[in-house]
């Protein structure tokens, strides 16, 4: 076994230096991290003693105790680290002590990909795009909210400030939060490109440079997990829920993605009107194509579809345009190689790893069968009239978790891109979450019917 997984570690140099900062920083534990199939983020701590026998993955776990992952019968599963990750959390330096983090492959006791683990899902997507000539770059923009927390620490529905869309102090009182969020992220790596308000109350964002797919998850499932620490240090609970509070804003997660060929942008034509590539066109006309049977993956909860309706800027009709914001697909003014399509749909709720792993297969769905891409809409969809919109063609995203799961069993891209492992977990599980909510008795329906009837 472990001659296999050691094959995937990177070089001998890179495990060197972890060696030297775990010496330099005093480190004393190490969290080897990784996720289920909703993205939920699991760790096992180990001491630092044992970088040896990490890296060469002989750390087992039980993973019929994960959701989704192994049953009773065959649950022996192994944690390899991916070197790249490493990370010392600059809010565990203390006295002199600290703490750092892996993020993590799951493997068979054979040293082969766990086909459970959403991390090997988005792996394999890469190396398809690959055997295409293609690699795939994605930058999640990923929005939060920050609420303050009852006397025992439970979350509140309170938003923690009153500000608006870039508005700074005194009225942006979640301030100091980023910055302490931006400078945790940057001394584990990250690249920030901008830090602000949002337009609901309470509602923030932090921009980080975008990466390949697999990094780009990688960071966005840290980014999650340090807002959510930062956070909780001030008492706050920060939510990446779509849809907390009626009649605001939801919390979205818009992907931009590209595709590079030959260390070039293939997204990128200087000769045509939007300068935009063949290649751009086709990728746009798959996710058009598709977007229904994986908004499931994208916009995974009851919550995400309290966040696709008209009039809270989040997109819900299919529809594209170069510049349009009220169409699911826009594409920003840079060009060269800064071209990308942005899907506008997807929410921060979604599993990083599937999410981006789908819009990649969904988009060169569109290149491999060279799909025509309908006109763009550049009028303001949201005020059309539904005759307008009945001529021009525009559908709508799936209206509820359930028409979203039914989408994606019926669809082919979910399974294509998931296998078998994860579709079907992933399909039993939407179901159930769906079943309960469909049967409970919610606060609404006994405040219109109880007396009335």
């Amino acid at each position: 076994m472990n001659e296999l997984l050691v094959s995937e570690q990177t070089n001998t140099s890179t495990l060197e230096q972890i060696k030297e900062i775990i010496k330099q920083k005093h480190v004393e534990l190490l969290h080897l991290q990784f996720v289920d199939i909703e993205g939920v983020l699991k760790h096992v701590t180990v001491t630092a003693e044992q970088l040896d026998d990490v890296v060469q993955g002989k750390m087992m776990f039980d993973g019929s105790s994960i959701k989704g992952f192994s049953p009773i019968n065959r649950s022996d599963l192994y944690l390899l680290p991916d070197l790249q990750t490493f990370a010392v959390l600059p809010w565990t330096v203390e006295d002199g002590y600290a703490e750092a983090r892996f993020l993590c492959s799951v493997m068979n006791p054979d040293g082969t990909l766990f086909d459970g683990d959403p991390r090997n899902v988005l792996k394999k997507t890469v190396e398809r795009a690959k055997q295409k000539g293609y690699t795939i770059s994605v930058g999640p923009e990923l929005e939060f909210f920050l609420f303050k927390t009852d006397e025992n620490g439970n979350p509140t529905t309170t938003p923690q400030d009153n500000g608006g869309y870039f508005e700074p102090s005194p009225k942006d009182l979640g301030e100091r939060v980023r910055l302490d969020i931006y400078r945790a992220l940057k001394a584990m790596g990250f690249t920030i490109e901008a830090s602000h308000h949002e337009v609901a109350e309470g509602q923030h964002e932090i921009n980080f440079k975008y990466a390949d797919a697999l990094s780009s998850a990688d960071n966005a499932t840290t980014y999650k997990w340090v807002v959510k620490t930062i956070a909780k240090k001030y008492g706050l609970h920060a939510t990446f829920m779509p849809k907390p509070i009626f009649g605001i804003n939801g919390s979205g997660m818009h992907v931009n993605i590209s595709l590079f060929k030959d260390g070039e942008n293939a997204f990128f034509d200087p000769s045509d009107d939007n300068q935009l590539s063949e290649t751009a066109y086709q990728f746009i006309a798959g996710l058009l194509h598709n977007v229904k049977s994986f908004a499931a993956i994208t916009n995974p909860l009851v919550n995400s579809y309290k966040r696709l309706v008209p009039g809270y800027e989040a997109p819900c009709y299919i529809a594209w345009s170069a510049s349009n914001r009220s169409a699911l697909i826009r594409i920003p003014a840079k060009r060269g190689l800064a071209t990308r399509v942005e899907l506008r749909c997807p929410d921060p709720s979604a599993n990083p790893y599937l999410a981006f792993a789908v819009i990649a297969e969904a988009g060169l769905d569109g290149v491999e069968k060279e799909f025509t891409c309908p006109a763009p809409i550049d009028e303001d969809i949201f005020h059309m009239t539904n005759e307008r919109r009945k001529e021009l063609r525009i559908e709508n995203l799936p209206g509820s978790l359930g028409k979203a799961i039914e989408e994606l069993e019926n669809g082919t891209i979910g399974r294509h891109t998931l296998g078998d492992h994860v579709f079907n977990e992933y399909i039993a599980m939407k179901k159930n979450e769906w079943d309960s909510y469909r049967t409970a008795v919610h606060a609404w329906e006994i405040e219109h019917y109880q007396a009335k009837f």
